[in-house]
Order: C-alpha cells, then structure tokens, then sequence
C-alpha cells in the first residue's frame, strides 16, 4: 500500500469516528476521568458506565445462554410446527372407530 493511500485511509476513519460522535464520546469520558478527583482502580469500567455500558458482566457467558436459548426456541418452534400441522390419518384412539353420531332430541 502507497503512503497516500494509508493516508487516506486514516483520513476517512477519522472523518467517519467525527461524524459518528464517537470523537466527542470518547473526549468527554477521557476528560471525565481526568477530572476525576479519585482515580478509579478499573478504568475501563469506569469507561464502560460512563458510555453506558454494562459493567461486571460476562460477556462469554452471556453469548453461550444466548445460543442455548436460540436452540431451545428451535425445539420449540419444531414442536409447534408439529402439533400444528393437520393430520389427515385417524388418531391412535380413534383407530378403526365408526365416527360420532348427532342425535337430537326434540324439546318439549
């Protein structure tokens, strides 16, 4: 790669993290931090709570139940799909049994 297109390239994310307030976000936490009377011992969660982010989680295990999740919603999904679709063969206990009869009576 030339030098002016590393150039350009550079050039284009900057504008890109300017457009995206993302420059702005960023100073503002880094001059909250410096600000900050006390310096947190963990940075980057201070980083994270200041941009809204979720602190002390754990992301992997997050994304492992996420995909446990996905599947049992597939096996339920399946399951649903079978108990909903039409049967056209009689029903175990229903099996060779003449079909129910209607019978009226007259009211008095």
């Amino acid at each position: 790669m030339s030098y002016q297109a590393v150039d350009q390239k550079k050039e284009d994310f900057r504008k890109y993290l300017e457009k995206n307030g993302i420059i702005d976000a960023l100073t503002k936490v880094l001059v909250g931090l410096y600000e900050e009377p006390e310096k947190p011992e963990a940075p980057v969660d201070y980083i994270k709570q200041f941009l809204g982010g979720p602190s002390g989680v754990d992301v992997e295990a997050l994304r492992q139940e996420n995909e446990e999740l996905k599947k049992r919603v597939e096996e339920l999904q399946a399951k649903v799909d079978e108990l909903s679709a039409p049967t056209n063969a009689p029903s175990d206990a229903s099996e060779g049994a003449a079909p129910p009869t209607i019978v009226e009576t007259p009211q008095a």
